[in-house]
């Protein structure tokens, strides 16, 4: 098959990547020349993703995989097109921008000929590929979905750093607007994906038709907005132990021995570009979901919570030099979406502390762009909170963060021992007489 693939950012490259490794002719289309230049020399964009170097280095030598700028050079004659376009939340609004969507659905319609799939992959609030994709691609191109071409929505299900693992490992939804478009969007992810086998599911793991565009919308909203209920219970839960004397890791620990329980784990933040943004796509729909609203306003208050529990062990925070232990919103992966260190600096600030911020993945030069003042370990400090898990930070004492006074352990990744002398505290546990 000829596949084009709209968008190569952390999950559209590694897709372009899969599909071409089982031997289709792949073109990948993004805005960015300098990302499109170094996919074509072979050169993965941004670091982290495992494997992808190592199949960029095969696949496009051997010319099954080039990118482009220009839809015209891609679009044309596909058998399947897939969008991988970013679609945002505003902040402070809460509602989705379809700005980079519409702009990509209006190019990809302009070029686009009779007989292709087109498989939007990016989450969007149930209804979106039926009332908004549909009118709009007839519109520009002048051709009518389930005749001339077939339109599909299929959400990614994968974390960044383990795209190719997670590929193989959940089976892929796919909805239809048509009986045929479904068909045919089954037996293209057959053709471009491998699965492992799995016993633990209702069916084989595989290609899994859900009947309708809304629901497969759905399933992969209700699949992350759940995360995020059950987080902010678990921080709920948490909140209250601390107050009660009681250690809420022990407690979740016992609830999950039973196989029905499946608490999730406490923590200073939400962050990333599913967790804390699906949610708000979902409550777009159903404004009236309660549970969902308090749950993600649960976990948006939690950074300025933590920094409350800093404030309970150190005192006035006036004056104080804090580091916050982690720009990224979670260990090891370079990206600071939603991250919880911008309310944790925010609620330093507004206690009148001097907010520093640490990250082993960032620059100082980065880190300043993000608005930080950067820290060193091994530089003055009076506080320290740990905000994203990075495995470096498990092995850190007050040697590294010289005169130090209180640790507010966000993540749970150190423990009492390591700081002798030093206010240590954790979310959910009880704090000392």
């Amino acid at each position: 098959m000829k596949i084009a693939v709209i968008a190569l950012g952390k999950i559209g490259l590694p897709l372009a990547v899969q599909f071409a490794s089982k031997g289709h002719d792949v073109v990948g289309v993004d805005v960015s020349q300098p990302t499109v230049d170094l996919i074509n020399q072979g050169v993965e964009p941004f670091p982290g993703e495992a494997h992808l170097q190592e199949k960029l280095s095969e696949l496009v030598p051997a010319g099954r995989l080039r990118a482009t700028t220009d839809y015209a050079d891609a679009v044309p004659g596909a058998d399947a097109v897939v969008l991988v376009v970013p679609l945002f939340v505003d902040e402070q609004t809460a509602e989705p921008d379809f700005g980079w969507m519409d702009a990509a659905t209006r190019s990809l319609g302009a070029v686009l000929t009779p007989g292709t799939l087109i498989s939007y992959e990016t989450t969007l609030p149930v209804g979106t590929t039926r009332t908004r994709w549909k009118p709009l691609l007839e519109e520009v191109s002048g051709l009518r979905e389930g005749v001339d071409f077939d339109l599909v929505f299929s959400p990614e299900r994968v974390l960044t750093g383990r795209v190719f693992a997670d590929l193989r490992k959940y089976p892929k939804l796919v909805g239809g607007l048509s009986e045929r478009g479904a068909a045919r969007a089954v037996e293209f992810y057959r053709a471009v994906l491998d699965f492992d086998e799995r016993d633990d599911l209702p069916r084989p793991n595989g290609v899994w038709d859900l009947g309708s565009a809304e629901a497969a919308e759905l399933a992969k909203l209700a699949e992350t907005t759940y995360r995020d209920v059950n987080i902010g219970l678990a921080n709920q839960f948490a909140r209250y132990a601390a107050t009660a004397g009681i250690d809420v890791y022990q407690v979740i620990e016992a609830s999950n021995s039973q196989p029905y329980s499946h608490i999730h784990q406490p923590g200073i933040a939400v962050g990333g570009h599913c967790i804390p943004v699906y949610p708000r796509l979902y409550l777009w729909t159903d404004p009236e979901a309660t549970v969902v609203a308090a749950a993600r306003a649960a976990n948006a208050g939690m950074p300025d919570y933590t920094i409350g529990l800093l404030e309970g062990a150190y005192g006035d925070l006036t004056g104080a030099r804090v580091v916050v232990l982690g720009a990224a919103y979670r260990g090891g992966v370079k990206e600071t979406a939603f991250s919880g260190v911008f309310g944790a600096v925010e609620a330093l600030a507004a206690r009148g502390a001097t907010p520093l911020v640490h990250d082993p993945l960032y620059t100082d030069e980065e880190l300043t762009r993000l608005g930080f003042t950067p820290y060193h370990l091994g530089e003055p400090a009076d506080a320290a909170v740990v905000q994203a898990d990075h495995a470096e930070y498990r092995e850190l004492g007050p040697d590294d963060l010289p005169g130090i006074r209180a640790f507010i352990d966000g993540r749970r990744v150190s423990d009492a021992s390591r700081w002798p002398d030093v206010a240590y505290r954790v979310i959910g546990m009880a704090i000392p007489a």
